[in-house]
């Protein structure tokens, strides 16, 4: 399907709008390990972040967002792009498993990993932190929150500030895949 919302050139921005672009291809996005174009040959945003100049005060905070989940989270670099590729697959989000497995493979990701990943499976998985952060990231996914075991075995592993993070890196990431689908027609 054909994207829905043009992109706009950076000529054509209004100054909100500029504000916005400049947030997302001048901050941790552009300056750090990225295995995925930002913008285009001509400069248009890609993927979901296109969508986030139509609104200026809303895509500033959701970019800022993702930023603070990307790049600002205790959550180690697997476990961040494990639960990432489960929303993608949730989703069916091409753009995120795209930009994702490259990141995930640049993180130590596995062939066999991304597979499973891919197809909506957990992979075979021996690190506790990581198994337990793809269990609470597959309960959102399927049922929206966590039973009382769910959650403790999460806080165990997680403490509460990455649950917390991790419940908010699953949002934002579904968030994400509903402006695609909506937007760009994935």
């Amino acid at each position: 399907m054909q994207a829905r919302l043009a992109g706009l050139p950076p000529a054509e921005l209004n100054e909100r709008q500029a504000e916005v672009y400049r947030a997302i291809t001048g901050g941790p996005r552009a300056t750090g390990q990225q295995a995925f174009a930002l913008t285009d040959p001509d400069g248009r945003l890609l993927g979901p972040f296109n969508a986030m100049l139509l609104s200026p005060p809303v895509g500033l905070a959701v970019q800022a967002l993702g930023a603070a989940v990307r790049y600002g989270s205790a959550l180690g670099d697997r476990v961040r792009e494990m639960a990432i590729l489960a929303v993608a697959a949730h989703w069916n989000s091409a753009f995120e498993r795209d930009a994702h497995e490259a990141m995930g493979r640049a993180v130590g990701l596995t062939a066999e990993e991304l597979a499973a990943l891919r197809t909506g499976t957990a992979p075979e998985l021996t690190d506790p932190v990581e198994l337990a952060a793809l269990r609470a990231t597959s309960a959102l996914l399927q049922r929206g929150g966590l039973n009382d075991e769910e959650y403790a075995d999460a806080v165990s592993a997680l403490d509460e500030r990455g649950l917390f993070e991790l419940t908010t890196l699953v949002g934002y990431y579904s968030t994400l895949a509903l402006q695609l689908r909506v937007f760009a027609g994935e």
